[in-house]
């Protein structure tokens, strides 16, 4: 679609939906094609800046990267025609506006990913997405297929960024089995935060691009009780990896106002078909236990890598279910072993609800490459595998979503994140500001 009329189309949206009102989803039954159907639009305002401390990871060495943007997204989804087969159709389309950066500071093509660059390492002043999917239920099954968001713990979009990641391809979810939820998918293509493209090639965080011609993922989330839930799930990026993914999570009440909660995560990884990754055989975990009490939750989780290869997974993805999983690392080197402590407080027992605050700090230690494949290996500057390696994050975020009123579901969000660590990691430092507003139109 033109960007002039993919801009027009935003804009009268936008419009339309400051007169309208925002009327709550939850209250629109879907009984029909038409009746069923539901259009929504979302502003969000994000700025972001990442001072890498000794300049390795940044475009031209300066150590700084910073750029401000606003997203639009127009999301439509139809109801399903009537029968004991009904098919419907859901598009999207989405607008991403440079508001201020510069070519020394708009981040490359780096992790940092708020804005798409030319070949000449400029930042793009816009760019848009267009999607759409057919989409089909029988009984208690819905099929999709077209640009899809596949959330699950092997294959999740990744919504960090200015607008959210995509995936292309098939899904299938059944929720016949009270409280069980199973679904399943085979995606052929992906399109990255700051890319046009609804069908790129894959690309893995450590490893960069793989040819691979498809990822494909089957599992399901089990909720035996309000307290105690478990999730399986497997998948295969072709030629690249299989991966097993078990999670326990369960909550413990031991009074009106205290419980008990924690969980375990586990991962397996290993080299499949054409090995395009190498060979590696990697587990690892996370487990994590804490006390909620009012206002307060208080956790502790530990986290370890038996392999000796980075746990890589897709790019910009949030398919990590790790409890260490942080604003920056992972945790997730060769051999590394860390500890995370978490604090989180609800700010509605004091009189303001919809304000929120957390902070974390978490440790690694012991990540070491020294049988690392060639893919995975990082070596120091006299080429030897480096061992014994560190680092440390630090974040801090408080939240606020006007909860009432003619602004109801705005939210603001700021984020901060301190990372130092060894070698094989940046010093920096991280700052997120993002502002979002979420209008249901019809």
């Amino acid at each position: 679609m033109n960007k002039n009329i993919s801009r027009t189309l935003i804009a009268s949206s936008i419009l339309l939906a400051a007169h309208s009102g925002a009327v709550s989803a939850q209250e629109h039954i879907a009984s029909g094609f038409v009746d069923g159907s539901n259009l929504s639009v979302l502003n969000r305002n994000f700025y972001f800046n990442r001072d890498d401390r000794h300049g390795q990871f940044s475009p031209k060495g300066t150590g700084y990267s910073e750029a401000w943007a606003h997203g639009i997204t127009v999301n439509f989804e139809s109801g399903y025609t009537e029968g004991t087969v009904g098919f419907g159709l859901d598009a999207f389309a989405m607008l991403g506006l440079k508001l201020d950066t510069g070519d020394g500071r708009n981040g490359g093509r780096s992790t940092f990913d708020v804005l798409p660059v030319d070949s000449q390492g400029k930042a793009e002043d816009e760019y848009t997405k267009i999607g759409a999917v057919a989409k089909l239920r029988a009984f208690d099954t819905v099929i999709k297929i077209g640009d899809v968001f596949p959330a699950n713990p092997v294959v999740h979009y990744g919504d960090s960024r200015l607008l959210p990641e995509s995936f292309r391809g098939v899904t299938l979810a059944n929720t016949h089995v009270e409280g069980l939820t199973v679904q399943g998918g085979r995606l052929t293509g992906m399109s990255q935060p700051t890319s046009s493209s609804m069908h790129d090639d894959f690309a893995t965080f450590y490893a960069g691009a793989v040819d691979s011609p498809w990822v494909a993922y089957f599992g399901g989330d089990y909720i035996l009780n309000p307290e105690l839930g478990f999730s399986l799930y497997t998948s295969r990026l072709k030629d690249a990896w299989d991966q097993t993914y078990v999670g326990i999570s369960g909550e413990l009440p031991m009074s009106e106002r205290i419980s008990l909660f924690g969980g375990i995560n586990y991962y397996d990884a290993r080299d499949e078909g054409k090995k395009l990754l190498g060979e590696f055989s990697n587990q690892i975990w996370s487990a994590r236990v804490g006390i909620a009490t009012g206002a307060h939750s208080i956790a502790v989780s530990h986290q370890r890598n038996h392999g000796d290869d980075d746990f890589d997974y897709l790019r910009q993805s949030d398919a990590i279910f790790l409890d260490n999983a942080s604003q920056y690392n992972d945790f997730n080197a060769p051999k590394e072993q860390s500890w995370m402590f978490r604090y989180d407080l609800d700010m509605t027992e004091y009189g303001v609800p919809g304000l929120s605050f957390m902070t974390r700090y978490a440790k690694g230690s012991e990540a070491d490459y020294s049988n690392a494949n060639a893919v995975y290996m990082r070596r120091d500057a006299d080429g030897d595998p480096l061992t014994d390696q560190k680092r440390w994050e630090r974040d801090i975020e408080a939240k606020y979503i006007v909860q009432s009123g003619k602004l109801h579901g705005l939210s603001f969000r700021v984020r901060q994140a301190t990372a130092r660590a060894t070698a094989f990691e940046s010093d920096l430092d991280e700052v997120r500001i993002i502002i979002e507003y979420p209008l249901d139109i019809i």
